[in-house]
């Protein structure tokens, strides 16, 4: 019998986490499989829009269907556990118990209900959309060495130029143009006070987001609300339907029938993932993030890429911003960020500072963003005060530990001076 302790610690963290799917799966199915005496069913529905039907609909009674999926995920879990025992991935074992919990728990909660699953998927999606610049532009930053608290001021800056400058010009371009240009305006304070006269970045970062907090409520009390035929009553951006794409079952309106700003993002996380580490500028990020020393002593000027970064993940979360204006509703609401900074700054620890996983996380907390929100449109039996904790919960799991030891970039937060031995 093998010992935990002939394991690695990666392994261990893998074997616990596939414990707890497991008693879990084996809770949901004394609990929803075994107890649940409604005959009602459980109806999910997989057409959205003007997609080709693969399959209409989905009718499963409840009782049924809290039993297979809670039985998939025990053995899920398990399959799990034997995969860790012969050395080898146990993602796949890891997938199928989360998405079995997942579907065991809809159809007990969801008991003579409808659920729209594909448009939860697709509203998941664009719930995660501001996480995921925001999350992307502190990538940047931490990967050079900065620690970037201020993302959600960044957000909210574009979020409220956005909204007013299309208002005033009628086009969302302008409003798309000038969001990352106000997210990089909140950058260059980041960059000034906290590389050149080396402040501390939590304590600024913070100090940034209530300056931006307080200066948009001003200027909303002031002007957007007397003055909102003018001032906030912007345009918002259409979707765009990709020809085929989004004609494909479930996944087409999905991804493929989105706004600009979507596929922006699109284009934004691939360029960051493939810059990161296939290029000489992703090279020199990873260097002053990790060791500034020995990238200063080869010739790069450590502050002043540094700088340069945190300009660009500036324009990256300034873009995000525009999302809630121009990207969805066109005007801009007091505070309608929401502390979606906070929770992309959460999905970057979560993803293990790097852009696939960040991507992963921030769509893991639209995903259970959204999930309250459908629970508490069909009118479950949960007291919605508690669907209401469920991103909140997650983003706390997230930071908490349950990924692992997470390590950030050596030099993250500390200030480089040229002379200096760190």
């Amino acid at each position: 019998m093998l010992s935990l302790k002939s394991f690695t610690a990666a392994q261990r963290r893998q074997i616990r986490l596939l414990i707890v799917l497991l008693l879990l799966a084996l809770f949901e199915l004394s609990a929803f499989g075994f107890r649940n005496h409604l005959d009602a069913k459980t109806t999910f529905g997989f057409i959205l829009a003007h997609e080709w039907v693969l399959i209409h609909k989905w009718v499963i009674a409840s009782r049924s269907g809290a039993f297979i999926f809670s039985t998939l995920a025990a053995l899920g879990a398990i399959s799990g556990i034997v995969l860790v025992g012969r050395k080898r991935s146990p993602a796949l074992g890891i997938a199928l118990a989360g998405i079995s919990l997942l579907m065991g728990f809809l159809c007990w909660a969801a008991a003579g209900k409808f659920i729209p699953l594909t448009g939860m998927l697709q509203g998941s999606l664009l719930l995660a959309v501001p996480l995921v610049f925001g999350s992307m532009s502190g990538l940047i930053c931490e990967r050079s060495g900065v620690i970037n608290i201020a993302i959600e001021g960044q957000l909210l800056a574009g979020a409220f130029a956005s909204g007013v400058v299309a208002s005033l010009t009628h086009r969302t371009v302008w409003g798309l143009l000038i969001a990352p240009l106000a997210g990089a305006l909140i950058s260059l304070l980041l960059a000034t006070f906290a590389i050149k006269f080396s402040v501390d970045q939590v304590i600024l970062g913070f100090v940034l987001n209530v300056l931006v907090i307080g200066l948009t409520d001003f200027l909303y009390k002031k002007l957007l609300i007397p003055y909102q035929a003018t001032w906030n009553s912007g345009p918002s951006f259409s979707r765009i339907e990709i020809p085929l794409l989004s004609r494909l079952p479930i996944i087409g309106p999905i991804f493929f029938s989105q706004t600009i700003i979507v596929y922006l993002m699109y284009l934004i996380v691939a360029i960051i993932a493939f810059s990161l580490f296939k290029t000489k500028w992703g090279l020199r990020t990873r260097a002053v993030g990790e060791h500034p020393t020995a990238a200063d002593s080869v010739g790069i000027d450590v502050n002043k890429l540094r700088f340069r970064n945190v300009i660009v993940a500036g324009l990256v979360s300034g873009l995000g911003g525009a999302y809630f204006t121009i990207g969805s509703v066109g005007t801009f609401g007091k505070e309608m960020t929401a502390g979606a900074g906070f929770i992309a700054l959460a999905a970057l620890i979560f993803g293990k500072y790097s852009p696939t996983g960040a991507l992963c996380a921030a769509l893991l907390f639209g995903f259970a963003d959204n999930l309250q929100s459908t629970l508490s449109i069909i009118g479950v039996s949960i007291p919605s005060e508690f669907m209401l904790m469920v991103p909140y919960v997650a983003t706390i799991i997230a930071v908490s530990g349950l990924v692992g030891r997470v390590r950030a970039p050596a030099a993250d937060g500390i200030h480089y001076s040229r002379g200096e031995s760190k």
